[in-house]
């Protein structure tokens, strides 16, 4: 453990200090790193090309006699990227908790210099970091999280002052954005974008993973992670009306019980996979599916999914997800059903679509032309270096666009 800094730090990262002249982006996120590779890792490694990039994540609890510390890591892959994971004693209340997370939070952003950028993917981290003297403050609002479920009481109450405390606002989707825009002066939609390369490498006939490779085909395959977004019940009726189609579920379990999952022959569930893996997986399916329920967790979601799968070269099915519907809808390889015997009569369609061929795919490559992270990050990064430029001239010009 390091301690010369005054608080025990467990650091796996280089020892060298930040760039000063790079802007220091500390982001505040509820899911970890190496979860899932989603919104969150596909900006902030875009962003670690220009800027030193902070991840600090939800903290890990330890004995209840422990000192409290910080884990220090440079994420896989992505060297330029940091992790950070505060270590909290269990059997803190509230106040005591984001006490000690501030504490360890200034003894980190003590050895930073340049210019701070605070950005957030949930108001929960404001408590412990509001008092933080930032360039650019940011709210990055990927996901509605009052409508999910265990979200905490004062959540509202925080998103509403984190608002107010932001210079942008940016949201994950045109329903999101609907629900934001008459709340900040400065509220822009960035619907999730695709890495179009990496998930294009399904469309190619890639080696099977072991745990896929001997379920027979047709192959109905979702991955990304089951919560009380996912549709179960529909999941349940499809199988048992096609048990002759195997229904591949990869990706974590999460705020559900192992025993409401459907069970049959048919459907098989993988566990979670590396970003790395999914198109191998991807490759191996003849539909993709978004059985998303319906309800007020699924209200404003615009699923990375449908982009990814149609870059693979899939025909999807989804269930209609306002945000699907109007971006991709009308597209001939993307179907929309509104209960099993829709959604079954749809996969049907789809895997005629997927065994004949058909314009359907090009049709998808031109709409999918138009998006990538990359363009994704240089835009909001134009509006950062706006803000900064409106404060100090010096500081704008290091905020540069990152080469794909």
């Amino acid at each position: 453990m390091l301690t010369s800094v005054g608080v025990p730090v467990v650091s796996e990262a280089e020892p060298s200090l930040p760039d000063p002249a790079r802007p220091i982006l500390l982001c505040f996120s509820h899911l970890r790193w190496d979860f899932v590779f989603q919104r969150p890792q596909h900006l902030m490694s875009r962003f670690a090309r220009t800027m030193t990039v902070v991840f600090w994540e939800e903290p890990i609890d330890i004995g209840p006699r422990e000192t409290p510390y910080l884990k220090v890591r440079q994420a896989e892959d992505y060297p330029k990227v940091r992790v950070v994971t505060p270590h909290l004693p269990e059997g803190l209340d509230g106040a005591q908790r984001d006490e000690l997370l501030s504490r360890l939070l200034d003894v980190h952003v003590s050895v930073l210099n340049g210019p701070l950028i605070t950005w957030y993917y949930t108001p929960m981290m404001l408590p412990f970091s509001r008092h933080l003297d930032a360039s650019v403050t940011i709210y990055d609002c990927m996901d509605e999280l009052s409508k999910f479920r265990f979200a905490p009481e004062r959540l509202l109450d925080l998103e509403q002052e984190l608002i107010d405390r932001a210079d942008l606002v940016f949201t994950g989707g045109a329903s999101l954005y609907e629900a934001k825009k008459s709340r900040h002066s400065s509220v822009h939609c960035f619907p999730s974008s695709v890495d179009r390369d990496h998930f294009a490498k399904a469309r190619r006939e890639l080696p099977q993973p072991a745990d896929q490779a001997e379920l027979k085909h047709p192959r109905l395959g979702f991955y990304g992670v089951i919560d009380e977004r996912f549709d179960i019940d529909l999941l349940r009726q499809m199988a048992d009306m096609r048990p002759d189609w195997s229904f591949v579920m990869v990706g974590p379990v999460v705020k559900i019980g192992e025993g409401e999952l459907p069970r049959a022959a048919n459907i098989h569930y993988l566990g979670g996979k590396t970003y790395e893996q999914l198109p191998a997986y991807l490759s191996g399916w003849d539909v993709a599916l978004m059985p998303f329920a319906m309800n007020e967790s699924t209200q404003f979601i615009s699923p990375t999914k449908t982009p990814e799968y149609l870059s693979g070269g899939k025909p999807v099915v989804s269930t209609p997800v306002r945000d699907v519907v109007r971006t991709y809808g009308h597209l001939q390889g993307v179907h929309i059903a509104h209960d099993a015997d829709g959604f079954v009569r749809c996969c049907e369609l789809a895997l005629e679509q997927a065994r004949n061929g058909g314009d359907w795919l090009a049709e998808a490559d031109l709409l999918l032309s138009a998006t990538s992270w990359q363009t994704t990050q240089a835009r909001m990064s134009g509006l950062i270096a706006e803000v900064l430029g409106e404060r100090t001239e010096q500081e704008a010009p290091a905020l540069l666009v990152a080469a794909e």
